[in-house]
Formats: structure tokens, sequence, C-alpha cells
């Protein structure tokens, strides 16, 4: 049976969102509900809070990394033992990968992954110096894409009874119900920094006493009872298997980093991993040593640049690292694993498994990348085609003639390659959705397994 969904979006970005949706997840959980919390894109940040209000992980939706024929099976495989989720927008409702020719909603918007799943949405709307005119903008959202079905409104940060009241007026006159209307709490921001909010795992207690004052501000504003009658979804496909690539399981151990420095990874990684026969440890590199018998390691995506000196006073896990590199250990490392491999970040020491630097820079790499597998590694054989994403503000530059990692589509200064593949390391700026390339992860695993490292 499937389980219904409700799409939290909004008008743009900033217009709280992830309160609402956060904030619902969590009143819903207090209520009784066994909720089932997704993000829309590859964000890697709001999920770490949806985990926290439902004690679930938090889980993706893009059909750009992924493709829209796995977006039914992933939510499937992510709302087993739910009765409801909650599915958190990106950016504005119709906005999503940029193309040449747009005449509906962007691929990966959050309005594509609603008429994916055939859910509702519930647009957030911020009230902040505007009354009747809500009626208009309320209108052309209504109205712009025939498939993508608007449920109702939640008013945000609304100044006071008369202004409620006038907002609401608004709402009728545009045909759209009134779910709730949340007064302005600035209290509730949590703090950011360049690449976004601060992940879960950093903020600690803090993130728990956000996540809890989100769930009370919306069970007091918000009428939960009509949003879990109104949530629907017309998803039919089976759930996705993190088993579908895995052959004989060959028992071998997978250090999996992880800890405030390296929290940029999805969930199905860790599944498809044990399913093709790993164990799976995970460990923290600014504290702890490799775990005993490690064959292979992954290092996902986070902040390592604001926590360098931590991660450089490791010493142990540092030399560690280098030796699993040196003895041809399958290594696979994203965005952030790339930059603590290298010599140095910030002129910190890091594992010096591959030649060369890395630094905090003030532009952001961000977006979609095409890409093509520039020579054959633990992962991915010579000419396999990705599709990933970058979201970085550090630069790596490499000493040594390494083969890239990845050959991506020509910019306007040419061909692009990313990271470096060397000896058993895979490493790039590249981060890539494992349920779309579950083949990769089974041949890591079983390139560890034939590794002199294995048990």
């Amino acid at each position: 049976m499937t389980v219904p969904a409700v799409v939290i979006a909004a008008p743009a970005s900033g217009s709280g969102k992830t309160t609402v949706a956060t904030g619902l997840m969590g009143a819903l959980r207090r209520a009784g509900h066994r909720v089932a919390p997704f993000k829309v894109g590859p964000d890697f940040i709001d999920p770490g809070y949806h985990a926290l209000a439902t004690g679930r992980p938090g889980r993706n939706l893009d059909p750009v990394l992924v493709g829209d024929e796995l977006i039914g099976p992933l939510y499937a495989h992510g709302t087993a033992g739910s009765d409801i989720a909650v599915v958190e927008g990106v950016m504005g409702l119709f906005d999503g990968r940029i193309a040449d020719s747009m005449t509906g909603p962007a691929t990966g918007s959050t309005a594509h992954v609603a008429g994916l799943l055939g859910a509702p949405v519930v647009l957030v709307v911020d009230a902040r110096g505007q009354s009747h005119s809500i009626a208009a903008l309320l209108h052309g959202f209504s109205t712009f894409d025939p498939h993508t079905r608007i449920a109702g409104v939640v008013l945000n940060r609304v100044g006071s009874a008369r202004h409620e009241e006038v907002l609401r007026q608004a709402c009728e006159h545009a045909g759209l119900a009134v779910f709730g209307s949340i007064p302005r709490a600035e209290a509730l921001a949590v703090p950011s920094r360049h690449l976004g909010l601060i992940t879960a795992a950093e903020h600690g207690r803090a993130a728990r006493d956000a996540v809890a004052a989100m769930t009370d501000l919306v069970a007091r504003h918000v009428d939960l009872d009509a949003v879990a009658v109104g949530a629907r979804a017309a998803v039919t496909d089976m759930p996705w298997d993190p088993g579908i690539a895995a052959t004989a399981g060959p028992g071998v151990r997978v250090a999996l980093a992880a800890g405030k420095a390296f929290t940029f990874g999805y969930p199905e990684h860790g599944e498809v991993l044990r399913a093709a026969g790993a164990e799976v440890v995970e460990f923290d590199p600014m504290t702890d040593g490799l775990p005993p018998q490690t064959a292979a390691l992954v290092i996902p995506g986070g902040f390592p640049e604001q926590h360098t000196a931590d991660l450089s006073a490791n010493t142990v896990v540092r030399q560690q690292i280098a030796q699993l590199a040196a003895a041809g250990g399958p290594i696979h490392a994203e965005c952030a694993g790339l930059t603590y491999l290298v010599d140095d970040l910030d002129g910190r020491p890091m594992c010096g498994v591959l030649t060369g630097s890395a630094r905090f820079t003030e532009r952001l790499t961000l977006g979609y990348r095409q890409a093509i597998a520039a020579t054959d590694s633990p992962l991915h054989h010579t000419g396999e085609r990705v599709t990933g994403h970058e979201f970085h503000r550090t630069a790596v530059t490499l000493a040594a003639p390494y083969e890239p990692a990845w050959h991506f589509a020509a910019g306007p200064t040419g061909p692009v390659t990313d990271g470096a593949v060397h000896r058993g390391v895979h490493a790039g700026y590249l981060h890539t959705h494992p349920a779309a390339h579950p083949h990769a992860i089974a041949r890591f695993v079983a390139s560890a397994a034939r590794s002199k490292l294995a048990g």
C-alpha cells in the first residue's frame, strides 16, 4: 500500500521551508505517526535535521542524479514501516536544473518530484511585507502548471492577528486552504555558513533544541490533522533493492569516515555496501584510528576546512590511511575526502596519499555535471558515464601527474577534469548517488575482497 505524502514547497528560497518541513515531521511524529523524511535535490544538510525530527534516515529524491524511473522505488524503499512521508522541496517550487528552453517545471524541481510521486504541495509563503497581494502570487503558482496540485498554504512570519485575517481572506480569494499561520520567530534561525546551514552533527545539542523548537512551533500553529488527511501519493513501484548489484558476499570490512567533518553522504551508500557483502564500520577521523582489519575506505564530503586542526592532530589515523593506500587498499573519496587525502589543507598536514595541496577559497563551485570515468579504478571502468553534483568552496592543486578521476563536459575554457586515480584511490570533487550506480559500489567491495588486505 502506497504511503501518502505531502510536499513542502515555497515560492522562493528563504521562505521557511526547512522550519516548516522539519517542524511538521517532528509534530507528526509526536502525534503518533511514523514519518518518513525526504529532501528534493542533492542537499546533504537538511536531511540531518530531518533525521533528528523523525528518528529515521533523511533521504534525497533527485531525478537529475538518479533518473525519473528511480524516484518511485527510492520513495517506496524510504517509506517502509512509515504511515506518512514529508518531502521538503528545494529553492522555489518550479526551480531546478537550468536548461536552454523552459516551458514548465524545471527538471529536478520540487514540482517535478511532486508530480512523479503524485503528491500534493503545501506552499510556505513568507508573508512579510504583503497582504492582499498574496492572492495574486498564489493564483500564479497554482495555475502555472496543471500537473502540480497545490493543496494549501502555510503562512509564515505573520506579523499580527489583523495581518493574519487579511492574509486568510487573500488565500480564500485565490481558492486555497490555509493549513497554518506561523508568527515571526527569528530565534528559530539555525546558524549557517558558506555552504548553507551548519550540519546537525556539528551543531549537536543546539541542533536538537532547534528541531524541538520547530516541532513546537508547527504543532501550535499548523493543522496537523488537515495536512495528514490531505496527504496522497500515487507510487506503484516496487521498493528499490540495495542488493541489486550484489554478488556472493565477500565479508570484507569497509571503514566509513563520519563525525563532524564528513557528513555529506547518502544512507543508500551504506546500504549498497552492506548488500554487496561489506561490513561497514564508521569512525571519526578527528578522534579515532582506522577500525582493525580495514580492507577499504570511504571518505564522503563534508566540512574538513572547518576542522583542519583536529584532523591534522590525529597523526595516527592519517598514517594508517597513507599505509592503506600504499598497500593498494581501495579508497573512495568525494569532495571533502579529496581534500583530506592531499598533503595539506590550508597549510595543515593531512594524509599525504595524493601529492598536492587544498585551500579554502571565496569561490563557490556548484552544479550538476555530466561526467565520464577517465580511467579504470576500483569503482568505474574507463568511459562509464554518470551524472553528479559539485558543491564546495575549496580548490585542490595536485603536484603529480595522476590520471584524473573524471572528464566533465567541456566548459567555456575547454574540457574539464576532476580528481585523481592512483593505485586503489578514486578521489574527486564529484558527488554521485549510489542508487544510480550500485554496480560501482559492488565493484569497490569486490576489489577490497581481492586485495591482500582482506581478512
